[in-house]
């Protein structure tokens, strides 16, 4: 019955209009990502300041100074310690919300990065920062990937695209934020405390008035009906559809085609084995690649400029007009998400990535080097909000945390190794170096999404077959 029920009610999402109902949700989920994109871009910018407070020196950062041989001991332990959080948030955690469900763990992951980066911002070693970075991450991994598989529930087939730019519209947004705070306040101590750490603060802040804008998203109803809620999946989409009617004034068409899933709990396993094994076997891969030009470039930005002769005082500044850029790629996608399909998208994204970088590493006037990191900004948002919706997209109900948390969590570990990579690389190499690096992932990157299915305007339950 439950199985049944899970696949009208899919079907019943997938014919409603647009409306103010459907996008209300899709922008509330997008304010909880917010602080989580918050915490994952204020790296690169309060590195300065956390080198000039001595947290990285060896006697600072305790065991984590083994590192120092791979003369990464500063700046990367504490991005190596962020991936290895996430990593182990959205692996060994990613499937509790297809246990507990998406709202519940959606709440408490948010509460869970509240209350770790609040205790992060006071710690007076580097070794206890790492420590609480790694912490904290778990908990934004857990929020990012149940974020996605969140959106990919409640929203219509025909508009999956656009929720999915709007989505990183809206979290992309808090990135300029990062940026101008580190900028202006670096150098000073707000409420007597280093600039750094207020930077850090008000992120933990402000996520507390998302966790009550919380409470206006309603549970997946597909998720409620693969788990035998089925009276509370059904009060749920019923109130969608009566709203939707009386904002839009028409009628809701007809139910489409109805495509049952496979019956049972579903389990990580079947994520490692056929019909998904390809799929999952692609996506990694693929994961592993597009982080290293990803975060590769947005967490080092300041540096790399300083690398390319750039003072550091002005990198901050070239850095934060570089980050206006990153909400306009997805704000840009809002046009274009659902009439090219989600692989050209992702495809071109990363190629342009590729070409940009290759320059920006033989770039030396500064204006050259801030447009440069604009168009890679504007090409890396578009192919990240693509590629959210993308793995989201091809799994069925019963293991879409799981799957996307298992795949996602391949991103996490690749970047915390990335983040030495890069930091060895811009030692012996330069910036030059670091271009490679980037390029060539991103190649790789492309192989992958040109061997995976397409997904455009067809529902959930039939790209899951």
């Amino acid at each position: 019955m439950s199985i049944e029920k899970s696949a009208e009610i899919a079907a019943r999402f997938d014919r409603l209009p647009p409306s103010r109902t459907v996008w209300k949700m899709v922008i509330l989920l997008s304010l909880g990502g917010v602080f989580e994109f918050y915490d994952l871009f204020f790296t690169g910018y309060v590195a300065p300041g956390m080198v000039h407070s001595g947290l990285f020196t060896p006697e600072s950062l305790g065991f984590f100074s083994a590192l120092g041989p791979l003369k990464v001991a500063g700046f990367g332990t504490f991005v190596f310690s962020t991936f290895a959080g996430l990593w182990v948030g959205a692996l060994a955690f990613g499937q509790v919300a297809d246990r507990f469900g998406r709202r519940m763990i959606f709440t408490w992951s948010l509460i869970w990065y509240i209350v770790c980066t609040a205790i992060m911002a006071f710690q007076t070693s580097g070794q206890a920062l790492n420590i609480w970075r790694f912490i904290a991450g778990i908990g934004i991994g857990i929020e990012l990937v149940t974020i996605d598989t969140y959106i990919s529930e409640l929203i219509p087939s025909g508009e999956r695209g656009r929720a999915y730019a709007v989505n990183q519209f809206i979290t992309f947004s808090v990135v300029p934020v990062v940026a101008f705070l580190a900028f202006i306040l670096k150098d000073t101590h707000p409420i007597g405390l280093d600039y750094w750490r207020v930077v850090i603060l008000i992120g933990s802040v402000g996520a507390v008035a998302v966790w009550f804008l919380r409470r206006s998203i309603p549970e997946s109803p597909r998720w409620l009906a693969r788990n035998g809620r089925v009276e509370e999946a059904e009060r749920i989409v019923s109130d969608i559809e009566r709203r939707v009617v009386a904002e839009t004034g028409t009628a809701l068409p007809p139910l489409g085609a109805i495509s049952l899933e496979k019956a049972g709990r579903g389990s990580l396993g079947e994520v490692l084995r056929a019909p998904y094994l390809r799929r999952t076997v692609i996506l990694s891969i693929f994961n592993m690649a597009q982080v290293i030009g990803f975060y590769g470039f947005a967490a080092w930005v300041p540096t790399l400029l300083i690398a390319r002769g750039v003072h550091i005082t002005q990198s901050l500044a070239y850095a934060f007009v570089i980050a206006i850029a990153n909400p306009f790629g997805p704000l840009l996608g809002v046009w274009f998400a659902d009439k090219f399909e989600r692989k050209t998208q992702i495809v071109g994204g990363l190629l342009i990535m590729a070409v940009v970088i290759a320059l920006f590493a033989q770039a030396t006037q500064p204006w050259v080097l801030i447009v440069l990191g604009v168009f890679f900004t504007l090409a890396s948002n578009v192919m990240s909000y693509a590629y959210h919706g993308y793995q989201a997209e091809l799994y069925p109900t019963r293991i879409r945390a799981r799957a996307v948390g298992f795949v996602y969590s391949w991103s996490r570990i690749a970047a915390a190794f990335a983040g030495l990579a890069i930091g060895i690389l811009l030692h012996r190499y330069g910036v030059p170096g670091v271009a490679v690096f980037i390029g060539a992932s991103m190649l790789v990157g492309i192989v992958m999404i040109l061997l995976g299915p397409v997904t455009r305007g067809l529902s959930l339950e039939v790209i899951s077959h």
